[in-house]
């Protein structure tokens, strides 16, 4: 564990981390309400924080002011990047992919052809945490405009890559 951040004797100090510039009381301490606030988070800010309260006289075994919170920072997905694999002839077999670099929790991927007409897919064809869509026996009709979202609970992104059967 690295300590943050401190009150003793009224005064704060901040130790000398990445969080210095970030970190603070979100209240005078004196009000007895020593929440913290972390300004301009981070995916590496996510972890464990622990705070301790030492009353001077007080007569609480050690161990029992303390309070634990786990911070899980939350990243958008990055735009993913669409590809097509295999050989888009009449009759043959193509897989779409789609993959997004970053991303916490990792993206689920939901294919869709918007143009000429809208079709929406589903499992088997389509993995929804690989972002793969696999098309089989191509056919004229099935050229277009095909959109990739990568989502989760943070954000969105989309690719798209044009299909020539």
């Amino acid at each position: 564990p690295v300590q943050i951040l401190t009150y003793l004797d009224g005064v704060v100090k901040v130790e000398e981390t990445e969080l210095k510039p970030r970190v603070g009381f979100l209240y005078p301490v004196l009000t007895h309400n020593i929440s913290v606030f972390i300004n301009a988070t981070r995916e590496r800010d996510s972890g464990q924080y622990i705070c301790t309260v030492n009353v001077v006289d007080d007569a609480t075994p050690m161990g029992r002011n303390v309070g634990v919170i786990n911070l899980t920072v939350l990243v958008p997905p990055a735009v993913p990047a669409c590809q097509l694999h295999g050989n888009p002839t009449v009759g043959a077999n193509v897989t779409l992919s789609c993959s997004s670099k970053k991303g916490k929790p990792s993206p689920m991927y939901q294919w869709e052809r918007t143009d000429p007409t809208p079709q929406v897919f589903f499992p088997p064809a389509q993995d929804l945490a690989r972002g793969t869509l696999r098309l089989t026996n191509l056919s004229l009709e099935m050229s277009g405009l095909y959109v990739c979202t990568a989502e989760n609970r943070a954000g969105f992104e989309k690719c798209s890559i044009v299909l020539e059967v």
